[in-house]
């Protein structure tokens, strides 16, 4: 698998509104963004992939997921099931 780096969107300001409507008094997750930003991005996991091949997944992405796996005590399954239903 190759990657091509391109940096992390920001949030939609409409994505913003809806998760703050979700959750009035905030989460987790939504305080670490707001506070901290992006804690990874695919430019910190490009020397690990070759530049060619078939596309990768996102590495910040699938990152940030194992961090709030490991945080929420969740299996694979449910951490599969939770990216899907948030």
């Amino acid at each position: 698998m190759s990657l091509k780096p391109q940096e992390v969107a920001p949030v939609p300001e409409d994505t913003r509104h809806i998760a703050w409507a979700a959750f009035p008094k905030g989460n987790i997750y939504l305080r670490m963004r707001d506070e901290i930003g992006p804690i990874f991005d695919n430019l910190m996991f490009a020397p690990l992939f070759p530049a060619r091949g078939q596309p990768a997944e996102s590495p910040w992405r699938l990152a940030l997921i194992t961090v709030m796996q490991f945080v929420e005590g969740l299996s694979d399954r449910q951490a599969a099931d939770a990216v899907r239903s948030r």
